[in-house]
């Protein structure tokens, strides 16, 4: 049927190629040019920079992490034309194909954007055994970006291959900024998601290599925040009354926000993540700065959360005089799998000689995922979504220095994500 063969070896090349050289969500201008290079033969239209995702982004990282990817992609050779079309946070690539034949338009989504992680360089981990350990150390594919980026590669490659035989639009979004839950939404306020009739997103998850969950239960809705709390440096010995303390504001409101009751209608988190304040033993601290996330069953859930975190954290405030800002650096709903994906799935992989198991329920994932609001918008669409999960073994859990998968899940994820193609023509 095609030359699932051949792209065995690509599909390994593209992952490790990717691996080497992790980007931070929104600073991804390697990752970036590599998938134009890669895409720019075939026959797809290639949309960059400003045309990826609107001016609305969440999380952007400070200029100094910019600089420094910037810096990197040009060391690295990168095009000079490519990197001044992205320059400015714009990564991400948007490839779109027109058959010219009546169909259905059929979206994807693969994240690519890496971690602030130490990869291990222990012997006994595949990455630095075989040679493509990141080569930036504190930043890690630590999470199967690098993975899934392959995977619409290979799905990329497998549309040029059979373009004559195929008919409707095809839309393959190269993500940036999902780790934050940062990327998805600029990107559905661009309306590249409002005319599809199917959409399909996936993950590498830790379960039986062969194993393909057909959705996703449930997705929790979450949201980042970050908050700073400015009071008035002041000698602690001498005239400790002048001084007004951003410290003993951050540190209490920390406490008191991990006191918000739970709700009667479902689970719900809280975490301050970080914090950071302080300049010296005998000043009065007029600064500190935490960094939170509160997650929900549901959206209404996350948002009971997210407004009683910020009540706390004003209230906090005002009662030790300090000023305040909050800044929601991500953001992610809750959502569901369609439930007509359970058969169509199992319908589509039942002739697949790679895949040995589709699940026959969806799975709840126990994190958050910005494809979501991916999902939504073709949902209000009258199209249908899911968030496929492919499953391996797995060296360690995500986001762990150890972290890697079974490379075998990247044609396993491309075998599924072909034949559903051709089964919802």
């Amino acid at each position: 049927m095609y030359r699932m063969e051949k792209l065995q070896n690509q599909l390994k090349t593209w992952r490790r190629d990717l691996h080497k050289r992790p980007e931070l969500g929104w600073c991804e201008y390697q990752t970036t040019a590599y998938i134009y290079h890669v895409l720019k033969p075939l026959c797809f239209t290639l949309h960059l920079g400003n045309e990826v995702s609107s001016k609305e982004k969440m999380g952007v990282p400070s200029s100094e992490v910019d600089r420094l990817h910037f810096k990197r992609a040009e060391e690295a050779g990168i095009d000079a034309k490519l990197l001044e079309k992205m320059a400015g946070n714009q990564t991400g690539l948007v490839a779109t194909f027109d058959t010219g034949k009546a169909g259905k338009h059929m979206a994807y989504r693969f994240d690519i954007d890496a971690l602030p992680i130490f990869e291990s360089n222990d012997a006994s981990h595949l990455p630095a055994k075989e040679g493509f350990r990141s080569i930036y150390d504190g930043h890690m594919h630590a999470c199967g970006h690098d993975g899934h980026t392959a995977i619409g590669l290979g799905l990329a490659q497998l549309i040029h291959e059979h373009r004559n035989e195929l008919n409707g639009v095809f839309t393959l979004i190269f993500q940036p900024a999902e780790e934050g839950v940062r990327g998805a939404k600029a990107i559905v306020e661009k309306g590249w998601l409002d005319h599809a009739d199917y959409f399909l997103a996936g993950h590498i998850m830790g379960q039986p290599l062969g194993t393909v969950v057909p959705g996703v239960a449930s997705a929790l809705a979450t949201t980042k925040l970050n908050v700073t709390f400015t009071g008035k440096s002041a000698h602690a010995g001498g005239n400790p009354e002048e001084g007004r303390n951003a410290l003993l504001a951050a540190a209490q409101a920390t406490v008191q926000l991990h006191s918000i009751p739970p709700h009667s209608q479902g689970a719900t988190r809280l975490n301050v993540g970080t914090f950071h304040a302080g300049s010296g033993r005998n000043i009065i601290a007029d600064r500190a700065e935490l960094e939170l996330e509160t997650r929900g069953e549901t959206t209404e859930l996350n948002a009971y959360m997210a407004e009683n975190a910020k009540r706390i954290i004003r209230h906090t405030a005002e009662a030790w005089g300090v000023d305040y800002a909050i800044d929601r650096v991500g953001e992610g709903i809750s959502a569901k799998s369609d439930p007509q994906w359970l058969e169509m799935v199992k319908r589509a992989l039942a002739a697949s000689n790679l895949v040995e198991e589709v699940s026959d329920r969806y799975e709840a994932i126990g994190g958050s995922e910005d494809a979501t609001f991916m999902m939504e918008r073709v949902q209000q669409h009258g199209g249908l979504a899911t968030y496929l999960l492919y499953g391996s073994t797995l060296a360690e859990k995500h986001h762990h220095p150890f972290f890697d998968y079974d490379e075998r899940v990247l044609e396993i994820a491309v075998d599924s994500l072909w034949r559903l193609t051709l089964h919802l023509q």
